[in-house]
């Protein structure tokens, strides 16, 4: 009996998504192309054009699938405060296990429907907690940036800032470092996302209610 011929996957958009996502995750946004992907797949580049129109489209469903490991559910019940703290802990966490994509999906523009809605169930929250229309998207964007250099800090280098042999001239900064949660780099990441996410939300609540005037 002849060998069979290789098995060739069943493409589809989702698959090609998932394997673009895992392709990033292993090699970095910059080996990501069309024909990298293709490879990956064992097909044709010409391939991936049957089921999408281009890379763009693939990059969105990149960008779903990471979106769809963030939790907007406390917007239904929590107040804006409690479920902005609560969301952006899963979009932090989300980020941090895909953190190669945050090059690429930070410059690229959104389109998809599944972060589309994930940005409209934030902002739907925000005004119906108050928030002036012309205020929604710069209070949104001011969480979400905080956000992306969080899920960045959680996965540098331990020794992010290395003061060896430069401790004389810097010494409040080499003191501060090593006090910092035990010098511990995973404790220190985490104390400064719940530290900065903390102000940052105080924040938003009192410029709400400076504009309202209270």
């Amino acid at each position: 009996m002849g060998r069979g011929r290789p098995r060739i996957p069943v493409l589809d958009a989702d698959l090609i998504a998932r394997e673009a996502l895992a392709l990033i995750d292993a090699e970095g946004a910059d080996a990501f192309s069309l024909p990298r992907l293709a490879a990956r797949l064992g097909v044709r580049t010409a391939s991936l054009y049957n089921h999408l129109d281009g890379r763009a489209e693939v990059i969105e469903g990149v960008r779903r699938l990471v979106v769809e490991e963030m939790d907007v559910s406390a917007f239904d019940t929590l107040p804006w405060p409690d479920a902005l703290a609560a969301w952006a802990r899963s979009y932090r966490d989300a980020f941090a296990r895909h953190p190669h994509s945050i090059d690429l999906l930070a410059t690229t523009t959104i389109s998809s429907p599944a972060t589309l809605g994930m940005y409209e169930a934030v902002v739907s929250a925000l005004a119906r907690g108050g928030w002036p229309q012309g205020r929604l998207i710069a209070a949104l964007t001011s969480v979400e940036s905080f956000l992306l250099g969080s899920a960045l800090d959680l996965v540098a280098p331990p020794m992010m800032i290395d003061p060896a042999g430069h401790a004389p001239r810097v010494p409040v900064l080499t003191a501060a470092l090593q006090s910092a949660v035990g010098g511990d780099k995973a404790g220190r990441a985490e104390d400064a996302f719940t530290s900065g996410l903390d102000a940052l939300i105080r924040g938003l609540v009192g410029q709400l209610a400076e504009l309202r005037g209270e």
